[in-house]
Parts: structure tokens; C-alpha cells; sequence
């Protein structure tokens, strides 16, 4: 996400990073070439000249700090003003009454549905007890699709499919969702176009009947401007709580992200990364802004990986760690929390530096898939003792075993076990200085 915009952003500001002084000849420069970037990626004219204009009036008022170069002084003054116009602070759910209603709207193909489903994945996570209602009455597969992806995620969803009436259905499910103890309703409507005047009065009706505490427009973000004039339209009749920005990781641009919270006045409060259930993320603003400008955002990376990551998992993996006996057991454990955290190149887009440095490198998502495959196709044996496969009589043909088994090449199984040895070696290492170091530290202390 953002790929085309950090770049123009960056280049933009080359102007500045090495000289020895901010002028308002080099600000300009770098400005006109922010502005023009900005509206390069879909970003409202008005609100690309106001960020610039605001972007310059402080640059130029800015004292540089002796221990800060210019140049960086600057990425600080473009974060902050980047955070800002996307809201400068997470904004949180409204959670209230019994139970807490949460309305879905948005356009037809937004991926309102699938959001629902991945919203109230997330909050079953936080052990709130969610469900699902299905007061889509014109989609043939609505109610379907909520039922196959209520299941998915193990979360009971309400439904009367011979019933016409959205308003009814919704109430009932209020009820449905008080009999049983439910915390959370989260009420599905069908998708409409802002000029339907018909079904935006339906969505007006439901709202009156069912006073949600939250009202959330999902729009896709990948319309670009379009989405941010939808969202106005849509406000204007629901006066909605606030904003999912669904396949932001199809959009190289981002202007909608940046754009729409200055024109509704309504924050973003979850971004759709993928289609797996759990592709939903938290909208950090200022996290954001730093993931534009190249500089990454290890906070999400590490609440990613302590989501997924076992905690005595990791602890029997660090004991097998500094007895050095990791094997093929414990690496494929490791691969397989990986991939649970998402699409590996936005991953390595939060690590500061390396997404411009990964920006030209395809990631195939399934390059896994023939690891996987050679690790499963050896015994239980061989994945606790690699160096059967290593050393010792007989390693060429358990090889030869392997490949033809995980449909792979000789080739390939010996490169993953020429890497698995090198990674063992470098642990090795990491953990005799690891010993010196406390040896040093208990002679000092003496």
C-alpha cells in the first residue's frame, strides 16, 4: 500500500535531506513536489494545497536543533502533518448499550460482508461474545456468505431468509442477541448506491429502529476520490460513527485514506489488508504516516507477531534455542505463526528501511508452500534428528525420498537443509557470546 506515494514523497524530499539549511527556495521546490505526489495519488486538490501549505508555514518557522540535519527535521514536519490530516490518534470503537450494535453501510462490492465477519472475529478474539445478523434481503448469496464465514470463525449468526423485511429482521436480532446473552450485534445490510433513494431510506429506517452506538461506512479504498465523495453522500443521510478502508493493500496510491478523514470529519477506524479473516488492522494515524514516509512501524509489526506468536510455544523454542537443538519440528512451527500475521511483503514494509529496499522484489506468498512440503514429506525421525539428512550412510537417498515425495527437486531439498545447517551454526554462535558475555559480566562483577 502507498508504494507509488512514499516514492514521490521521498524523492520530493531529497531536496532537502543534505543541505545545511532550510531556504524557502528549497522548501518550495520540495513542496510543489509533495503537492504534485499528493494529488498524484488521488488525494482532494484542497486538501493537498492546505497540507503543503501547512507542511511549509512550519518548516519555514522551524528551528533547526544543532543535533538535527535539516533534512530530517523535515521528514519530522511531513510525518506530523501526514498524521494529522488522517486524524493524529487511533479512535476507538463505541461500545455501549446491551448489546452493543455496530450498523454496517457502504456500496454494493465494498466487502461490507467479509468486514463484518473479520470485525467480529477480531472482537471474539478480545472474548466478547458476538453475533451476526444478516439483514441483507436483495443479495441472493448475502445470507449465505455470512453463515459460511460466521462458521469459519466460529460465531453464531442470526438469519430469516424467507423475510423481506430488513427493519424486522434487525429488531428480532436484538432480541435474539439479548435472549442469548450476546455482547455485540453486528448488523450486516445489503450494499446500495447513494442516489437509490429507496434503499438509502431503508438503511435510514433500520438505523431509527435499532439506535446502533456505532455506525461504520466500509468503502473500498481502491476507488480512489469516488470513495471520499460516497462517504460525504453517505454521511450526509446516516451521520455514521466512522470509516473501514477495505483492499488498502490493493492500492499503490492511498489517497482515499488520506483524503477522506478531512472531508467527513469522521475517523478511520479499521483498514481491510487481505482476504483472510484475519486481514483487519487497527488504524493507527500516526503509524501510518510513518509507513508512508519509508520509516516503517515496528509497533504494529510486533502486536502482529504477539497475536499469533504461542507465548510457551516461544519458550520451549528459545530452551531448544540455547541447547542448540532446534530441528525441522520447531522451523516448521516458526513458518507456520509466520504466515498467520499477513501478507509477508507489507510485513517487511513495517521494518524501517526495507520497504523501499523491497519495493522492486516480487514475494511469492506461496514460496512457503515447498518448504512446507519438504518438511512433511520427512519421517518424524528426520525432522527431530536433521542430521540423518546431513550425514551418515543413507542421507542420499532419504533426500531422494523427500523430493519425490513433496514433488519437489534433490536440488531444492538440499538447499533447505544447507540453509536449516547454516541457520543452526549462526545460533551456535549467537549463543557462545551470549555465554561470554556472562562470564565477562560475573568477572567484572568480582
Amino acid at each position: 500500500m502507498f508504494e507509488s506515494l512514499s516514492e514521490r514523497i521521498d524523492s520530493a524530499l531529497k531536496v532537502i535531506k543534505g543541505k545545511n539549511r532550510i531556504t524557502e527556495i528549497n522548501i518550495a521546490e520540495a513542496i510543489k513536489d509533495i503537492r504534485r505526489a499528493l494529488v498524484d495519488a488521488d488525494v482532494n486538490y484542497k486538501i493537498a494545497k492546505d497540507i503543503t501549505d501547512k507542511i511549509k508555514e512550519e518548516a519555514l518557522g522551524q528551528k533547526i536543533l544543532i543535533a538535527v540535519e535539516p533534512g530530517q527535521m523535515m521528514v519530522k514536519i511531513v510525518n506530523d502533518e501526514l498524521a494529522n490530516l488522517m486524524g493524529g490518534q487511533k479512535t476507538d470503537l463505541i461500545l455501549s448499550g446491551n448489546p452493543s450494535i455496530i450498523l454496517m453501510s457502504g456500496l454494493q462490492g465494498s466487502g461490507k460482508t467479509t468486514f463484518s465477519g473479520k470485525l467480529a472475529s477480531y472482537l471474539k478474539k478480545q472474548n466478547r461474545n458476538v453475533l451476526l445478523a444478516a439483514c441483507d434481503i436483495y443479495r441472493p448469496a448475502a445470507i449465505d456468505q455470512l453463515k459460511t464465514l460466521g462458521e469459519q470463525i466460529g460465531v453464531d449468526v442470526y438469519a430469516e431468509p424467507d423475510n423481506k423485511n430488513a427493519v424486522q429482521i434487525a429488531q428480532n436480532a436484538v432480541k435474539y442477541a439479548k435472549e442469548n446473552n450476546k455482547q455485540i450485534l453486528i448488523v450486516d445490510t445489503a450494499g446500495r448506491l447513494a442516489i437509490d433513494e429507496e434503499m438509502m431510506q431503508e438503511i435510514e429506517k433500520v438505523k431509527n429502529a435499532l439506535s446502533p452506538s456505532e455506525i461504520l461506512f466500509v468503502v473500498d479504498s481502491m476507488t480512489g476520490q469516488d470513495a471520499v465523495n460516497t462517504a460525504k453522500a453517505f454521511n450526509e443521510r446516516l451521520n455514521f460513527t466512522g470509516v473501514v478502508l477495505t483492499k488498502l493493500d490493493g492500492d499503490t496510491r492511498g489517497g482515499a485514506a488520506l483524503s477522506i478523514r478531512a472531508v467527513v470529519e469522521k475517523p478511520i477506524k479499521f483498514v481491510g489488508t487481505g482476504e483472510k479473516m484475519d486481514a483487519i488492522d487497527v488504524f493507527y494515524p500516526e503509524r501510518m504516516a510513518g509507513r508512508i514516509l519509508g520509516m516503517g512501524d515496528v509497533v504494529s509489526l510486533v502486536e502482529k507477531a504477539q497475536q499469533v506468536f504461542d507465548e510457551k510455544e516461544s519458550e520451549r523454542l528459545n530452551k531448544q534455542l540455547r541447547q542448540n537443538q532446534f530441528n525441522f519440528d520447531d522451523f516448521l512451527s516458526q513458518l507456520q505463526q509466520i504466515k498467520k500475521m499477513g501478507n509477508f511483503k507489507d510485513l517487511v514494509a513495517m521494518i524501517p528501511g526495507m520497504g523501499k529496499a523491497m519495493k522492486d522484489i516480487d514475494i511469492d506468498e506461496n514460496a512457503f508452500k515447498s518448504t512446507e512440503a519438504i518438511i512433511f514429506s520427512m519421517t518424524k525421525k528426520e525432522r527431530t534428528n536433521p542430521q540423518l539428512l546431513t550425514s551418515g550412510n543413507g542421507s542420499g537417498g532419504r533426500r531422494k525420498r523427500i523430493a519425490d515425495g513433496s514433488g519437489t527437486s534433490i536440488q531444492e531439498v538440499n538447499a533447505l537443509i544447507k540453509q536449516f545447517d547454516e541457520m543452526k551454526k549462526m545460533i551456535k554462535k549467537v549463543n557462545q557470546m551470549q555465554n561470554m558475555g556472562k562470564g565477562l559480566g560475573k568477572m567484572l562483577g568480582k
